[in-house]
């Protein structure tokens, strides 16, 4: 009796002390992410971003060129139990809410990297695409990835050499 007892919390334990350190892992990779991010868009502000088709009819430009970012970004254990449950309950899925953050962001900072390596100060019609990638199989619990495309025209303008 006692025996069994002591051996199902030791366990119980250890599977507590796992998933705290996957949260507390987990949390600290991603909010390194999110710094990295602020930096990169930082660097890149200066490559501005619109949605509209068209560009100003006053400016002249020397290139148009398409441009493309894209990023993969897999849901980790942690945020995975925990949709699980809140999804039991409903409401929001916060977990998954900053992992389609990061991955937009880093799309678009890709492509302005892009952008900005092809000599463009802005990039129109810009758009972004994304597509939930999952791999299961019958002994396992299904992956959650997203990738992310951001895509656009970049142009470069006519007095840059």
């Amino acid at each position: 009796g006692g025996a069994v007892a002591m051996e199902l919390i030791i366990q119980f334990g250890v599977i507590a002390f796992l998933l705290l350190l996957g949260l507390v892992f987990g949390r600290a990779a991603e909010q390194r992410h999110f710094r990295e991010l602020k930096q990169k868009e930082l660097i890149l502000r200066e490559v501005l971003v619109f949605s509209e088709k068209h560009p100003p009819a006053d400016q002249e430009f020397r290139s148009a060129n398409l441009v493309v970012g894209s990023v993969v970004i897999a849901e980790d254990y942690f945020k995975r139990i925990a949709a699980s449950l809140k999804s039991l309950v409903g409401g929001r899925l916060t977990a998954y809410e900053s992992l389609m953050d990061r991955g937009r962001r880093e799309a678009i900072i890709r492509m302005k990297q892009a952008a900005r390596e092809a000599g463009a100060s802005m990039i129109f019609n810009v758009r972004i695409e994304t597509a939930r990638l999952s791999e299961s199989d019958s002994n396992r619990q299904a992956l959650f990835a997203a990738e992310f495309i951001a895509y656009g025209t970049a142009l470069v303008p006519a007095n840059r050499p």
